[in-house]
């Protein structure tokens, strides 16, 4: 990061383990209860002034609503200038739900018939823009839309306003709410979903992801001037980076090359060396190709004797695709909050083909907080990674 110092204040998260970061908390330790991965029980109506605002926001929105509505609520009185707050919001697709809906209200009903609200409800900034307008924030509202790194380049996007100097304070995440008919069809038939509906990650029986839905939130602010307005700093985002693997639109680069660089340009970053690093909360989606360059890549990276614990979430959470990230960073200051690393559930049986990874399975692990990564990786080839530090 260039100068100041990033500080996490608040943390809001709406995922299908847990609606809540304490609900999430006891999510991530398993068993997973519900092998459909969707926020089930998410009422959006606590978010909305009435009923008629909350249906003219898509559920991807709605999400992002109510995991900020969390975070600042934790993170307290924030005293910067309205014009020196941010808002970054990643997401994968967007407003699915409402575009797929309005295409069979069109087919079936005809033209006019279709909503004049489709266009702000589907658009992927409508997040970024609504939470903006909702609360005041008049700095830079912008989101990314990078597949599954979204949630994590969003968050590092975001660090960067404030290690910058262009803001004080930044609302960072991502969300998603993709669960559509066609939607499903299109993973399904790529073969990148799971034939049996479970995530596996870096196991040696994972047949693809489980795909999810949901929302996380930081707030992030400038080090010093939380530190003066008697804020709780929760954790400090100390680097990120993003990379391409200019490769393929799905698969991932052989042997994890792109990983790599991303891996090491954030550490690099952050000013330090693969052996500061302490926990990775990994990609590990479930799928052949991309657990086995992910692993490859962190053995090239980090290899040797004293390695870092790595666990997936996905193994509870499923894929929330542009939200993955973002519920990942999450996790990683929910895990320095209680000591513990979350475990990999799911996985039961190694792949003895995949290079060695200290995986945290079974339960949570005891551990004494330090810098830990977050990576994510998209299709289009697109590589991000965080490097976090306990406050």
């Amino acid at each position: 990061m260039d100068h100041r110092r990033v500080a996490v204040t608040g943390v809001g998260v709406v995922a299908p383990c847990g609606i809540g970061r304490d609900a999430f908390w006891q999510g991530l330790q398993g068993p997973v209860e519900n092998v459909e991965r969707r926020v089930n029980d998410f009422d959006p109506a606590p978010h909305f002034e009435n009923s008629k605002e909350a249906r003219r926001t898509d559920r991807f929105a709605q999400f992002a609503f109510a995991a900020a509505a969390e975070a600042l609520e934790q993170a307290g009185e924030i005293d910067a200038a309205p014009t020196r707050r941010g808002v970054f919001i990643g997401t994968g697709i967007g407003g699915l739900t409402t575009l797929e809906d309005q295409i069979i209200t069109r087919y079936e009903k005809g033209e006019r018939r279709v909503s004049p609200f489709l266009v702000p409800m589907m658009m992927a900034n409508a997040a970024a823009g609504g939470l903006s307008m909702r609360y005041g924030w008049q700095g830079p509202a912008e989101n990314t839309v990078t597949a599954c790194a979204a949630g994590t380049h969003s968050i590092g996007n975001g660090a960067r306003w404030i290690a910058s100097g262009r803001c004080d304070a930044v609302m960072a995440g991502g969300s998603e709410a993709s669960f559509t008919v066609t939607a499903l069809a299109g993973f399904r038939n790529m073969t990148a979903l799971s034939n049996e509906n479970f995530s596996r990650p870096f196991d040696l029986n994972r047949d693809g992801f489980v795909m999810a839905e949901g929302a996380a939130v930081l707030i992030l602010e400038e080090w010093e001037r939380a530190e003066a307005r008697g804020a709780t700093i929760l954790a400090e985002v100390l680097g990120a980076a993003s990379t391409a693997d200019a490769h393929h639109i799905t698969a991932p680069s052989p042997g994890g090359v792109g990983a790599v660089n991303c891996i090491e340009l954030a550490l690099e970053d952050a000013g330090l060396s693969p052996a500061d690093i302490t926990h990775i909360n990994a990609h590990g989606t479930s799928t052949p190709l991309n657990d086995a360059a992910e692993a490859e890549a962190i053995n090239k990276v980090f290899g040797g004797t004293d390695r870092p614990a790595v666990t997936s979430t996905k193994g509870v959470t499923g894929h929330a695709l542009g939200a993955a990230g973002a519920l990942e960073a999450a996790a990683i200051v929910l895990a320095m909050q209680h000591g513990k690393i979350p475990p990999t559930v799911g996985h039961t049986t190694p792949d003895p083909a995949m290079p060695e990874i200290d995986l945290v399975v079974g339960e949570a692990r005891d551990w004494t907080p330090g810098p830990s990564l977050s990576n994510s990786f998209g299709f289009g080839g697109h590589n991000g990674c965080l490097v976090m530090g306990p406050a």
